[in-house]
């Protein structure tokens, strides 16, 4: 019943969008379908959304698909899991098996509240010490501070790493940001990393019914006898933490930021902290 009215939601909301394009269009251009996973052997396609999960989900496809020599997927180092040539994408095939793969095999993606994930985006990429936030520290740390920062010091402009959550959003929502090239993956809006105007998903699960949920999707592949979605030690703290990064914003750049993740919103059903 819930996947019932999520899908109904969903094709509505799409029917008046302009993310509606046609499968045709997609296919042209297929690197659109780069974060869509492929598993042959038990005909998924799972469409990935970072900082919803992604992670567990790779790991146990990785056992699953026999990538692992483990069948406890939390055994699997998390980076191990990110890595570009583990897995086969859909922008991999042709035309013609790409319409195969969407006509036949199950179609799965998890989404969570965009606001939610967005803060917890900034606390793993710029608020945590790891050679990731390293990466994004010097990627775009130092631009935003550069950017958007008065009297920067000389130690922020070469390391960025101090950078606040309120210049992080300054970025997200500088018009110059959105014109420069697409967003990085970890705070690109889920409808555009999924498609789910032009895909019909047979399953869109939500991260704050995720245990549930991923059962669904198990059971649907009739994996549910081989492997169980491991349960996170620790669970998520970022929803009780996405008032307390967002009280710092402006009513301007929060309405900003909403009209960036407008769809995602609508589409999945979530509702705007501070304001509708």
């Amino acid at each position: 019943m819930e996947q019932t009215q999520r899908k109904k939601l969903a094709k509505e909301v799409c029917a008046l969008s302009e993310k509606n394009q046609n499968l045709d269009a997609v296919i042209k251009d297929r690197v659109l379908l780069d974060h869509i996973i492929v598993d042959e052997k038990h005909r998924l396609l799972y469409c990935y959304v970072p900082k919803v999960a992604c992670t567990n989900w790779k790991r146990l496809l990785m056992v699953l698909m026999g990538k692992a020599n483990t069948t406890n997927p939390l055994s699997i180092v998390a980076d191990d899991s990110h890595r570009l040539n583990v897995f086969r994408r859909l922008d991999n095939y042709t035309g013609e098996q790409i319409r195969y793969r969407l006509d036949h095999f199950m179609k799965f993606m998890f989404i969570r509240h965009p606001f939610e994930r967005l803060v917890s985006a900034f606390r793993n990429k710029f608020a945590q010490n790891s050679s990731s936030s390293d990466y994004f520290r010097s990627r775009y740390g130092r631009q935003i501070i550069k950017l958007y920062r008065a009297n920067a010091s000389e130690e922020s402009l070469s390391r960025g790493h101090d950078v606040t959550f309120r210049e992080f959003v300054q970025y997200v929502i500088d018009p110059r940001t959105v014109a420069r090239a697409s967003f990085n993956e970890h705070w690109r809006p889920m409808v555009d990393l999924c498609l789910p105007c032009t895909i019909q998903y047979n399953v869109i699960g939500k991260y704050e019914s995720l245990m549930d949920d991923a059962w669904l999707v198990l059971q649907k592949a009739n994996l549910n006898q081989k492997v169980s979605f491991p349960r996170s030690d620790r669970p998520s703290s970022t929803n009780s933490l996405v008032e307390e990064y967002t009280k710092h914003l402006s009513r301007e750049e929060l309405l900003h930021l909403y009209h960036i993740y407008e769809m995602d919103f609508r589409l999945f059903d979530y509702h705007s902290p501070g304001f509708d």
